[in-house]
């Protein structure tokens, strides 16, 4: 037998068997991230350009993600009862479009629909994609296998700000960014078309085990019968027991019903945690310029950005897979909260790079762990849905935040960190009200729970 321990290859042979159901998922994310990555430094300076003041930028900027609050449920429900492959086809397609005609339709109006058409294709894609990492990984894997779906991204996002400049220097303009987003999205639909399949249904049979339909009617309608079979948790080893592989690694039994504890404290973390992506996406380019830096530290920011989540995500999602979860929320909300608040008192645009090192290395410990108290609180059968709702919360606090940073930005640009970092900090002591004892359950009723 190879000594798999001591030997890279057969290390790497057996960690790509072993996320063999979600590596080409994870490579699309990565390649529609290159495009987003590329896009995000540019996007405020290339709207205010052309006629965009601050508390108009403000709106442009959220009708993405408030297309998404009204997208992302809906789509979720859907990609629950009809194939998925298909939904993150379309929606990829979808975003490339809408990506590259603000170069064509010039204007307040026409950036405000163009983003959210855009918006609502990812709504169309980011439920479907999220649901089927869910459905395909064992239980206790789930917080690594959202850890490595949040480096993919980070992934696209250190490295689209290098791709987009170097495209910029060589073909002469911005242009190129807004090309490259949309082929970026083309192309990773083409890789999902070609290599991500359908959870297998009926592997429950496999293991000798059926599965019935779900007769909790107080959210939505039930599957349909062809589609049942993602009730169970997909992906295991053969010959594991699907109940195993369905049941949350330490946070007990599978909840019937959407109503539950873990999901309404996932709600309220990513409300918090997305205030500050709406915040940032209106201001940082804005505030870095004032500052004086140019848009190369700008875009090196975007990507530095990613950087701690792409090596230390996988890492964090692992250890929270093995209990002691409370450490990553609260170290991911202070970390970031205590970044805001510095953020308003230096006057050197490079101060900016520590301080963003130590901000992502907080949503590196916050966002996988996240991800996997949503999967714990998605009901059999249900985990798109669960996702569109989770997404659309996120989405909700990302909107108001847009909203609120272009008008207080334009009071001074310093406040909206200050009403950022206070918004996540009450978002997450009402988190942990709401989660309580669910939330802080030791590692040992891990054993009790299975054994129940």
């Amino acid at each position: 037998m190879p000594n798999v321990a001591g030997d890279p290859a057969a290390r790497i042979a057996a960690w790509t068997r072993r996320w063999s159901a979600i590596l080409p998922l994870l490579a699309a994310e990565l390649i529609v991230w290159l495009g987003f990555g590329a896009l995000l430094p540019v996007m405020p300076l290339y709207f205010t350009e052309h006629g965009v003041d601050l508390a108009t930028l403000g709106v442009v900027v959220a009708a993405w993600p408030a297309a998404r609050l009204v997208g992302e449920p809906v789509f979720g429900w859907l990609a629950d009862r009809v194939p998925r492959v298909p939904l993150m086809i379309a929606g990829n397609v979808g975003a490339g479009i809408f990506l590259f005609l603000p170069l064509v339709f010039v204007g307040p109006l026409a950036f405000i629909v163009l983003r959210a058409l855009a918006g609502l294709a990812t709504a169309l894609y980011d439920p479907a994609a999220r649901g089927y990492i869910t459905d395909a990984t064992p239980a206790g894997e789930r917080g690594e296998a959202f850890g490595l779906y949040g480096a993919a991204q980070m992934g696209g996002l250190l490295l689209g700000p290098a791709i987009g400049g170097l495209g910029s220097a060589a073909f002469g303009g911005v242009a190129f960014i807004f090309v490259f987003g949309g082929i970026s999205s083309f192309v990773a639909a083409a890789a999902i078309a070609l290599r991500v399949r359908e959870v297998p249904q009926g592997a429950d049979r496999a293991v000798g085990r059926t599965r019935t339909a779900s007769l909790d009617l107080t959210e939505f309608p039930h599957e349909p019968d062809h589609l049942v079979s993602r009730a169970s948790s997909h992906g295991g080893e053969p010959g594991t027991d699907a109940s195993d592989r369905e049941r949350p690694s330490r946070f007990g039994p599978v909840p019937g019903s959407l109503a539950n504890r873990l999901l309404a404290a996932a709600i309220l973390f990513t409300i918090g945690g997305n205030f500050a992506a709406g915040t940032y996406e209106v201001i940082w380019s804005l505030y870095l310029t004032r500052l004086g830096a140019g848009l190369d530290l700008v875009g090196l920011t975007f990507a530095l950005f990613g950087l701690p989540v792409l090596v230390l995500s996988p890492m964090f999602g692992r250890r929270a897979d093995r209990g002691g979860i409370v450490i990553f929320l609260v170290a991911g909300t202070v970390l970031p909260v205590v970044a805001a608040v510095i953020y308003t008192v230096i006057r050197d645009p490079l101060l900016a790079v520590p301080l963003i090192l130590v901000e992502a290395t907080g949503f590196a410990m916050f966002n996988p762990v996240l991800f996997s108290i949503v999967a714990a609180g998605s009901p059999a059968g249900r985990s798109s849905t669960a996702q569109g709702v989770f997404g659309a919360a996120g989405t909700l606090g990302f909107v108001v935040a847009s909203l609120l940073a272009g008008t207080l930005a334009e009071i001074d640009i310093r406040v909206p960190f200050f009403v950022f970092a206070t918004v996540m900090s009450v978002f997450t002591v009402a988190a942990f009200a709401t989660g309580g004892g669910v939330l802080l359950r030791p590692p040992g009723e891990r054993i009790e729970a299975r054994a129940a």
